[in-house]
């Protein structure tokens, strides 16, 4: 007696071969193609409060670099902080921009025609506050005139 030949693959109830169709592929691939456009159309992921913590820190990085220079060049350097511009600038150095979503308010020392805050080679500072403030969110970076330490504080 002669066995019939194995078939590889499975065979569905109804006789044919169990998989997708052509149809089925082409509505599944243009669902994640609508999907893929809305995520695209609508652009990047924004939060003020991420925005706002990014431009503390760089301010507070910005005043400890120049905290730094000033003990290490043995010379005074301040940081200039325009409010009218949302920039900040430490001596001659370039211009910074910071997010123009925010409202800077500065609490220190007016020596020349932007408010700023100046280090001593000592490491002292002339001190000072500068608020950044968004839409239900508040932060402070307060500089300490004894020590010129920079401390980030929320403020709300």
């Amino acid at each position: 007696m002669r066995r019939a030949p194995r078939r590889r693959g499975r065979i569905a109830a109804s006789g044919r071969a169990g998989g997708f169709t052509l149809i089925e592929m082409v509505v599944v691939l243009a669902i994640l193609g609508l999907m893929l456009g809305l995520v695209l159309t609508r652009g990047p992921v924004r939060s003020q409060g991420v925005e706002i913590e990014a431009a503390a820190r760089d301010i507070a990085g910005a005043l400890r670099l120049a905290r730094s220079t000033a003990i290490a060049e043995n010379r005074t350097v301040s940081l200039n902080i325009d409010v009218a511009n949302g920039s900040m600038r430490t001596d001659n150095g370039p211009v910074r921009a910071l997010p123009g979503a925010l409202t800077l308010r500065v609490v220190a020392e007016r020596g020349g025609a932007l408010p700023g805050i100046r280090f001593a080679p000592d490491g002292s500072s002339s001190g000072g506050r500068i608020e950044l403030i968004a839409p239900g969110r508040r932060v402070r970076i307060g500089v300490d005139w004894l020590t010129g330490r920079v401390r980030i504080t929320n403020a709300g």
